[in-house]
């Protein structure tokens, strides 16, 4: 059992404050989403500029990491991250004025992507400053557990706010709880000193990506979450073409799409409840294979049912991202905490849209089953290769 348990983790009242407020955070960018998504399609019939709400909420991120982050460690974190949420507040409000245009639309989307990073590389600062070397895989895999059910029930939430609201109520709806969420986060943590720095912030910004850039082992433990995750995601990407070859409807497609997630979320809870950090580390690459051998059943063509239950066993290999966490703050300078941080979310984000792309191409071609068994077998390889990769680095340094 581990000593530092999530139990803990969830007493300490800055942690809670923390964690309610990304509650309220993923609540309205997914509300934001849907509505944008619908009324862009309203006004324009156009599937693409309608996909673009979507997209356009995560592609900036890299845009953000590498020409902001740095004011994630040179301003105290809780002013950085209530800064954040304000401004997405105040986006997601302007986009409520009548009339709004829907280029003006798409633009604040980019607004409000580009400054995403930047919260979130203050956030997981100041949670390794709240919870510590131990406690901060537990906070993340808490957060992400927080962000991943409130994304699922996001979409419910959203598409009830445009069945009983019109789209202005409900972005001002989404613009109140990006709002609450600052003042969570404004009461509820502590004013801690930003860790400095010097120079213009878009210039400090990318030398922490270069700085970042030029650790080895940083570097590999950046590929370890990147790559695997981009492949990770094609089930869910194919999730309705898996649905209709497998002769089943929408409620396939909500299995199929919810299978990872739950798998994912059940993971992280026995590997950060029953695992020590030392056993999660020693797990972590077993877990990692764990995720992708199951998917390379689908070479079978296999029913709905044993689809659903190899998706949902593979994801619960998840887990090894407790251990990825912990690895990710160890490499890390303090000095350049905020920008790794923020360019470490920026390149998930950035990695699994490339894998959505790249599921759909690929199955213009082939079979989606067979697809998804390609995933499998990539992923284990990439597992195999920058694991590898990382053991080097840690035998030379030990060597060292």
């Amino acid at each position: 059992m581990s000593q530092n348990s999530f139990r803990r983790v969830l007493a300490v009242p800055e942690f809670r404050a923390l964690f309610l407020a990304e509650i309220l955070s993923i609540l309205a960018l997914v509300a934001v989403q849907i509505t944008l998504s619908v009324l862009i399609f309203d006004r324009t019939g156009s599937p693409l500029l309608s996909s673009l709400a979507f997209a356009l909420g995560f592609l900036p991120h890299l845009l953000g990491a590498s020409l902001l982050s740095s004011v994630a460690d040179r301003f105290p974190a809780r002013r950085v991250m209530v800064g954040a949420q304000l401004i997405s507040g105040v986006v997601m409000a302007c986009m409520a004025f009548p009339g709004t245009s829907v280029p003006v639309m798409l633009a604040l989307l980019v607004v409000s992507g580009t400054i995403a990073p930047v919260y979130s590389g203050a956030r997981s600062a100041a949670l390794a400053d709240v919870l510590g070397g131990e406690g901060f895989p537990l906070g993340r895999s808490l957060l992400r557990i927080a962000a991943q059910t409130a994304q699922i029930s996001g979409f419910s939430f959203g598409g009830a706010l445009m069945l009983v609201a019109s789209p202005t109520i409900a972005l001002l709806v989404a613009a109140g709880l990006m709002a609450g969420s600052a003042l969570l986060v404004a009461v509820g943590t502590e004013l801690r000193p930003g860790r400095g720095g010097s120079g213009g912030l878009v210039a400090s910004s990318l030398g922490g990506v270069r700085d970042a850039s030029r650790l080895p082992r940083l570097r590999a433990v950046f590929l370890l979450s990147w790559v695997p995750a981009a492949l990770f995601v094609w089930p869910e990407a194919l999730a309705a073409p898996l649905a209709t070859g497998m002769g089943g409807g929408p409620m396939l497609v909500a299995l199929l799409l919810t299978a990872g997630p739950v798998g994912t979320v059940v993971g992280e809870l026995a590997v950060g409840s029953l695992l020590t950090a030392e056993a999660r580390r020693r797990w972590m690459l077993p877990l990692a294979f764990v995720s992708f051998l199951p998917m390379m059943f689908f070479v079978l063509d296999p029913g709905p049912a044993f689809a659903v239950v190899v998706l949902g066993l593979g994801a619960l290999g998840w887990g090894h991202t407790l251990a990825l966490d912990a690895l990710l703050l160890a490499e890390t300078p303090e000095e350049l905490r905020g920008r790794v941080f923020a360019l470490g979310s920026a390149g998930l984000m950035i990695t699994q849209g490339v894998g959505f792309a790249l599921a759909g191409a690929v199955a213009e071609f082939l079979p989606t089953h067979l697809v998804v068994a390609m995933a499998g077998g990539g992923g284990v390889l990439s597992v195999a290769f920058f694991g590898r990769r990382f053991l080097r680095l840690k035998e030379v340094r030990t060597a060292i």
